[in-house]
């Protein structure tokens, strides 16, 4: 028996006031497997989402995985990059300034950004809001949301640690994309998966994603 679905709470401006996304921002920096990581995360944790890819991250997966992203088809091609059935995702164009998380009004749990390249770390800091992914993250911390940023760069030029420290200062969390080995990973996947427990981690979010520390030397072996 089929029960009937329950019509959505719409606020002003026909905004879903039940649904209360996690915003993730996919920058263009090399790392683009720690996105789709955390993606799944969140996913499995049946938490919605609202996806913003920049248009260098479009590049870079396309680079790293062969795998096109396309504004057109952007549920097709998420399936395709995440292998899996998308579920409640919201995808907004890097482009569209009047998106959803462009407003303070906008409800969401906070803000992901992984990976974050050094010119969105640098947008970000300063407040430049170039693109949605930017404008986003400003709004996030405006509103004193949670922000993480995952830069993925190595090594920091002075005016890059110049910034990250002014989002640490600003209230985001500065989570480098730097996987730990006392989990025992035995494959470049476990790897990535460290890093995006950690930002699960950060977010409060439940996963099974790494074998935690548990106060034994060699443990995880």
């Amino acid at each position: 028996m089929n029960t009937p679905a329950t019509a959505p709470q719409r606020g002003p401006g026909g905004i879903d006031q039940a649904r209360v996304p996690w915003v993730v921002g996919v920058s263009g920096a090399s790392g683009t497997p720690y996105a789709r990581a955390v993606l799944t995360g969140l996913l499995d944790a049946g938490l919605p989402v609202d996806l913003v890819v920049s248009r260098a991250a479009r590049l870079t997966i396309m680079d790293e995985t062969g795998l096109a992203f396309r504004d057109a088809h952007w549920r097709e091609d998420l399936a395709g990059w995440l292998e899996r059935e998308v579920g409640d995702v919201r995808h907004w164009a890097a482009g569209d300034l009047a998106a959803g998380p462009s407003s303070g009004s906008y409800p969401t749990r906070g803000m992901l950004v992984v990976p974050a390249s050094t010119a969105a770390v640098a947008g970000i800091a300063v407040g430049l809001s170039k693109d949605l992914l930017q404008r986003a993250a400003d709004v996030t911390l405006k509103e004193r949301r949670p922000l993480v940023v995952v830069p993925r760069e190595t090594p920091y030029t002075r005016a890059t640690l110049q910034h990250l420290l002014a989002l640490h200062d600003a209230g985001a969390v500065v989570l480098p994309a730097s996987p730990g080995f006392y989990a025992a990973p035995k494959g470049v996947q476990q790897l990535v998966d460290f890093v995006a427990a950690k930002v699960l981690d950060a977010i409060g979010v439940e996963h099974d994603l790494i074998t935690r520390w548990r106060g034994e030397l060699g443990g995880a072996r």
